[in-house]
């Protein structure tokens, strides 16, 4: 009997000697916390999950992060978080303020935290984020000092403890002739605001034709809907601002005002707080080339049916040839998805943006790359699709059981996109068509070389 067993034991431990090579490789490529996942969590998410911002935890730490690591796993996996709802199978894929998480960063977060969340050596945690002072204003230095002009909310005293609150108070530009815009920021005044504004939005309200038609005019005449102010600038995850491109600007006229809406939430202690909106102009005289317009492209026509499904579309036509800079849904709790599509002159249809997974709490502004911003020539018409799910299975529904129509309180319904468009004549469209040619021919050459 000793023969067998024997021969046994010796198989078992060769079996043994023979794996070890490969446990030890396996455990090589367990992502640790500070080699893997922290340059991750600093890169897509700390811009909220730190000390002092709105999120509700910090992750800055392996010691902060690591008592939510389950929680962490499934809300990536399932892509809540970072909040980012554009379908990634259609339409333009790059964008300047892309805050989503690759299928690789998903994967290295998944298997670390299968693993059992290690900590991972010490020396390889990457230098702490120096998030930028909330009293200094980004631009500065880029233009040689402060805002121009400041535009400060009215104050607003958020309780310790209450339901989320809308302040949607104005006011007045203070301007008494016009100005050109080449830069803007937007940032809760102090560090503690930031705790409880999950986003603001700067409407600008001024007595301008193009201004005008931009919001009322992509609405159905049929329905009477008045868009209001554009939306000028807005505060939301990851966004402190926005600079003109070169020769481009927006246009601030006297007699203006700023509508706010601003979304604030407890954070278990009383906040007082208020929002800053910081303007540069271009130098007095100095008018550039191109001017952007802020447009709502609305749908119209919102009459849902209680326990149903709807879509609705409105088209809006490009007078002039242009470049689609940024696209934001807009729905209320009822929203599903919207999409922008762009029927050309020659009949072609383009899928632009589609947001396959509307969410409420985050109004994401698209802004697409500079080589990817779509040119257009005049004569397209942009369609927008919108859906909304008045059924038990949207979670966000309040009572399936109403008819809902458009209006403003958030149990209402809206569907329109604001669309950021700048401007060109037919001699500059044909340039900037030609240079977007020899950008993509060079890119692909560049890959062939490669």
């Amino acid at each position: 009997m000793r023969g067998p067993v024997l021969t046994a034991q010796i198989s078992v431990c060769a079996l043994l000697l023979s794996a070890g090579p490969a446990i030890a490789a396996d455990a090589a490529k367990t992502p640790t916390f500070t080699k893997d996942v922290a340059p991750i969590f600093q890169a897509k998410c700390e811009t909220c999950h730190r000390v002092d911002s709105m999120a509700p935890m910090s992750l800055a730490t392996y010691q902060e992060a690591r008592p939510w690591a389950k929680s962490i796993k499934a809300r990536v996996v399932e892509r809540q978080m970072p909040p980012w709802h554009i379908d990634r199978n259609v339409g333009i894929q790059e964008f300047k303020n892309d805050r989503s998480l690759t299928d690789q960063e998903i994967d290295v977060i998944a298997r670390w935290v299968d693993a059992g969340a290690p900590m991972g050596d010490p020396k390889d945690m990457p230098k702490p984020v120096e998030w930028p002072d909330a009293a200094v204003w980004n631009f500065a230095k880029m233009f040689g000092g402060p805002p121009d002009l400041v535009i400060k909310s009215p104050s607003f005293t958020m309780p310790a403890h209450a339901q989320d609150a809308w302040d949607k108070r104005s006011t007045p530009s203070g301007i008494t002739e016009p100005r050109w815009v080449r830069a803007i920021e937007i940032r809760p005044a102090t560090n503690k605001g930031r705790k409880i504004v999950h986003h603001a939005l700067a409407r600008l309200s001024q007595d301008d034709p193009i201004d005008n038609a931009a919001a009322a005019g992509s609405a159905d005449d049929d329905d009477n809907i008045n868009a209001g102010p554009g939306l000028f600038m807005e505060w939301a995850v990851g966004k402190q601002g926005e600079i003109m491109r070169p020769d481009t600007g927006k246009l601030l006229l006297p007699g203006s005002q700023f509508v706010w809406d601003i979304h604030y939430s407890a954070a278990g202690e009383e906040i007082t707080n208020n929002v800053e909106l910081g303007i540069y102009f271009y130098p007095k005289g100095q008018e550039p080339k191109y001017r952007q317009v802020l447009h709502a492209m609305g749908t119209g026509g919102i009459d849902i049916p209680p326990n149903s499904v709807k879509g609705t579309q409105g088209f809006f036509v490009m007078k002039q040839a242009g470049r689609v800079e940024s696209f934001q849904p807009h729905m209320h709790l009822r929203g599903k998805a919207m999409m922008m599509e762009a029927i050309l002159p020659s009949g072609k249809t383009e899928v632009l943006s589609h947001v396959d997974n509307f969410n409420f709490n985050w109004h994401n502004s698209y802004y697409y790359a500079d080589d990817a911003a779509p040119i257009l020539p005049k004569g397209t018409v942009l369609r927008i699709t919108a859906w909304h799910d008045n059924t038990a299975a949207n979670k966000s529904n309040p009572d399936p059981a109403q008819w809902v129509g458009h209006g403003d309180r958030t149990v209402d319904e809206m569907a329109h996109a604001w669309v950021n468009v700048t401007y060109m004549s037919d001699e500059d469209y044909k340039v900037e068509v030609e240079k977007r040619k020899a950008l993509k021919t060079a890119n692909t050459e560049q890959q062939r070389q490669q």
